[in-house]
């Protein structure tokens, strides 16, 4: 198919803990890493170094969601992967993700290390909204070519993307 056939779950910074939302609605996500390994594609989890309420929390809440340990990456460890990557799924991040980071000098963000998801073949944003982040800057990932808005209910849009995935792979 000529694709590369790497997808990463990237963005998990803010995703799930922003909404509040704990370790149990991870599980949309785990089912379809499964399923994206045994169709042999490279799922992986990225955290930004500021992701959560506290340091290494959503390490936590995806080590208690079953996550295995190899394919939870750092920022570091994951960025330089984005320009070879089909498609990177953030949930709930903002400000972590925003290019204005890099691409802006008079940006407010200026400087801040962030996921490059926006290197990404694809990236597909799922949000409440298109609302600003905490540090109040708009995204500009938000309206790129290669982004996608899903708009809603994290855990309700992971469950729909789950059973979109099984649909199309006919697994049950």
């Amino acid at each position: 198919s000529g694709i590369n056939a790497e997808y990463i779950s990237s963005g998990i910074n803010a995703e799930y803990i922003s909404s509040g939302i704990n370790a149990e609605y991870i599980s949309s996500g785990i089912n379809a890493e499964y399923m994206g390994r045994k169709k042999g594609k490279n799922v992986r989890f990225g955290i930004h170094p500021v992701a959560g309420r506290m340091p290494g929390q959503l390490n936590v809440l995806l080590a208690e969601a079953g996550v295995p340990y190899d394919v939870v990456l750092e920022m570091d460890e994951l960025n330089d992967d984005f320009p070879d990557t089909d498609l990177s799924l953030v949930i709930g991040a903002n400000d972590t993700v925003n290019s204005a980071a890099e691409d802006d000098p008079n940006s407010i963000i200026a400087g801040m290390p962030v996921l490059r998801v926006w290197k990404s073949a694809q990236s597909v944003v799922m949000k409440r909204s298109l609302g600003v982040g905490y540090a109040a800057v708009d995204n500009p990932i938000f309206f790129n070519e290669n982004n996608a808005m899903l708009l809603g209910d994290a855990k309700k849009s992971c469950d729909g993307l789950l059973a979109g995935l099984k649909k199309h792979y006919n697994m049950d």
